[in-house]
C-alpha cells in the first residue's frame, strides 16, 4: 500500500492559470496540469493506492466552497483514491464551527499554509485553530520551513515552529517537507525526536527548472542520502510520512527515491503507507498494514 500523504489539485477551469502561476513564481518544474485526471493517471503509474489533496485557503471567505468540495471528493474516495483534507483561514472567526463541521462530515485533516496566508505559524490565530483541530480529533499539516517562491520570509520557519509546538503540543500534527524546507540542520537541532509527523515532500530529488528558468545545480539542493537516513534514525521511521507534493514532484520517482534511499524493508513499508494509514485510520477494500506503534530506528 502506497499512500501520497501530500498532493494538490485544482478545478479543472483554473488549474492551467493556477500551476503557470506557481511554475513563474518558483521557476520549478511541474510534472502534471493540476487536474484530478492528471493526479489519477500518475497514480496509476506510480502505483499509488491513495493520494490526500491539500487544498489552501489564500483567503478567509474561499473555506466554504473548498470545504464542501472535499466533502464530495472523500465520498469517493473508494472508487477514486483521492483522499481530501479540509481548508482554513486563521482569520476565520468561526473557525469552530468551521471545525465541527468538517469534522462531522468525516474530513480527516486540514491544511494550512503560513506563508500563503501570511500569518506566522506563532501566531494566536493559528495556536488556537490547532489547539481546536485537536479538540475535533483532526489532523493539521502546514507548509514548514522556506519556500521556493518567497524566499527569505519567515512565517514558518523552525524557530516559530518550535514556539507553536512547546506552546500547543498539538495531537495529530504534520510538518511537511522533513520538517522545514531548505532549514534541514535547524530541523535536526529543534524538531526531531518530537511528537509530529514529517512528510517527504519536495525533498529528496532535485528541483527540475520549470521550461524558460535556469536553476543551478547547487541552488535549494535536496537532502542528501546520508542526511535523510539520519533524521528517520534519529526521528523514528514511524513518523514519517511519504509526500511528493505533486504536480512539483513526480509520484514515480519519488517511490523509487524512497526505495533507494537505504531504508530497510521494513521501514520502507511504514513510510510509503503504514504510518499514514494509521493516522488517516483507513481500512476496507484497500486495508493496508498498519503503522507501527512504536518508531522504527534505522538500522
Amino acid at each position: 500500500m502506497i499512500i501520497d500523504f501530500h498532493t494538490h489539485t485544482f478545478p479543472e477551469n483554473l488549474a492551467g492559470r493556477a500551476i503557470a502561476k506557481l511554475a513563474a513564481s518558483s521557476r520549478a518544474k511541474n510534472y502534471l496540469d493540476g487536474t484530478v485526471q492528471a493526479l489519477r493517471a500518475s497514480m496509476k503509474e506510480a502505483g499509488v493506492d491513495y493520494s490526500v489533496l491539500l487544498p489552501v485557503v489564500t483567503r478567509p471567505g474561499q473555506q466554504e466552497d473548498i470545504n464542501r468540495a472535499a466533502i464530495e471528493t472523500n465520498a469517493h474516495s473508494q472508487e477514486t483514491g483521492l483522499i481530501s483534507f479540509g481548508g482554513i483561514h486563521p482569520e476565520n472567526g468561526d473557525y469552530r464551527e468551521i471545525l465541527r463541521f468538517l469534522s462531522k462530515n468525516g474530513v480527516k485533516g486540514v491544511k494550512i499554509h503560513p506563508v500563503f496566508q501570511r500569518v506566522a505559524i506563532d501566531d494566536i490565530r493559528y495556536l488556537r485553530l490547532i489547539e481546536c483541530a485537536g479538540e475535533n480529533d483532526m489532523i493539521v499539516i502546514t507548509h514548514a520551513g522556506c519556500d521556493i517562491g518567497f524566499p527569505g520570509e519567515d512565517f514558518s520557519s523552525v524557530r516559530r515552529i518550535e514556539r507553536m509546538l512547546d506552546t500547543v503540543k498539538p495531537r495529530k500534527f504534520v510538518l511537511a517537507h522533513m520538517g522545514g524546507w531548505g532549514c534541514w540542520e535547524e530541523v535536526e537541532e529543534r524538531i526531531l525526536g518530537r511528537d509530529v509527523w514529517l512528510d517527504t515532500a519536495f525533498s529528496l530529488l532535485p528541483i527540475e527548472p520549470a521550461p524558460g528558468t535556469v536553476r543551478a545545480p547547487e541552488e535549494n539542493p535536496p537532502l542528501s542520502r546520508d542526511r535523510f537516513l539520519g533524521m528517520v534514525s534519529r526521528h523514528g521511521a514511524g513518523r514519517i510520512l511519504f509526500g511528493t507534493d505533486s504536480p512539483w514532484s513526480g509520484q514515480r520517482q519519488m517511490v523509487a527515491a524512497v526505495q533507494n534511499s537505504g531504508l530497510d524493508a521494513e521501514e520502507q513499508e511504514a513510510v510509503l503507507g503504514g504510518n499514514a494509514a494509521g493516522l488517516l485510520g483507513i481500512g476496507g477494500d484497500k486495508d493496508c498494514r498498519k503503522a507501527q506503534s512504536r518508531p522504527i530506528r534505522h538500522k
